[in-house]
């Protein structure tokens, strides 16, 4: 099992090749790199070029941090047509970029629209046709999470959706800060939701987050009453509702052994100790990483 550490909370702050020696300084020897600006950002064309890339090899090499995987969200499932096309061009620099860091695993996520979910699954399967020849001929794997607000939300939707597609290069990520909207419940169905994609789960995020059901649905108040928005967080683990317990047991009865991305976001006055802490933890529970 490979631990990887999600290093946005220093995007602000460091470059790629400073994220991989601060990765290496906290006890880590994987990075999973999510957006940004300067390498590649949410649904726009990748910018980081070969001289980027470069540095960011050398870094690799130097700090003995491997690139565990990378993270675009790019809206292939857009049922806007044009949309859509431009995504699928983003997605195909993206894998380049990709192969060339030594890097054979991409996550990302179903992305569309909740509103026009039908469409946009028309749209997502269109776009994976298009790129299975892309990943297949660079050796890439992906695994696809549902995240809030897109078409598909939910968990067992979302593993039915990665097994239409029938490829064995695509699975499945659970996201633990997800969990309260994966669940189709009140959000404590954790193994159930696990064990479900058990067959295709290759990836988990982890954080925590607090549960947006809670309180009659108060826990979070969002105005005006009814808006059309979704709200979760990434938090250190401790500090929401997760049952923890249930996650990592059932991680270890499945004899999980993909990657483990440490994902806590919104804390950088605290970054370094938070992800010193929560390496000690998903250790502990799961297992060195490899």
């Amino acid at each position: 099992m490979r631990i990887a550490l999600d290093p946005h909370m220093y995007h602000a702050q460091l470059s790629v090749p400073e994220e991989l020696r601060r990765a290496a300084d906290l006890g880590y020897r994987w990075l999973e790199l999510s957006p940004r600006a300067d390498w590649f950002f949410w649904h726009r064309y990748p910018k980081a070029d070969r001289s980027m890339v470069a540095e960011a090899r050398k870094a690799a090499a130097g700090t003995g941090v491997g690139f565990a995987s990378l993270v675009p969200v790019f809206d292939w499932s857009s049922p806007d047509e044009q949309e859509r096309q431009a995504q699928v061009r983003n997605w195909r620099r993206l894998l380049q970029i990709a192969s060339d860091l030594d890097c054979t695993t991409v996550n990302s996520e179903l992305s569309g629209d909740p509103n026009d979910a039908r469409r946009s699954e028309h749209a997502f399967y269109r776009s994976m046709e298009e790129l299975a020849p892309d990943f297949e001929r660079l050796g890439i794997t992906l695994n696809l999470e549902a995240h809030p607000y897109d078409f598909s939300e939910t968990n067992d939707d979302a593993v039915q959706i990665v097994r239409g597609l029938d490829l064995p290069w695509v699975g499945y990520v659970w996201c633990a800060p997800h969990a309260f909207h994966l669940s189709s419940s009140d959000g404590t169905d954790v193994e159930r939701m696990l064990r479900y994609a058990a067959p295709k789960l290759r990836h988990v995020h982890l954080a925590d987050c607090w549960n947006h059901r809670s309180g009659v649905g108060n826990r979070y108040i969002l105005n005006p009453p009814g808006v059309d928005a979704r709200i979760h967080q990434h938090n250190e683990i401790g500090t929401g509702d997760v049952p923890w317990d249930s996650v990592f047991g059932t991680l270890r009865d499945l004899s999980f052994d993909g990657i483990a991305t440490v994902c806590v976001f919104g804390w950088e006055d605290d970054a370094d100790d938070i992800h010193r802490r929560m390496l000690d933890r998903v250790t502990t529970e799961l297992g060195a990483s490899t």
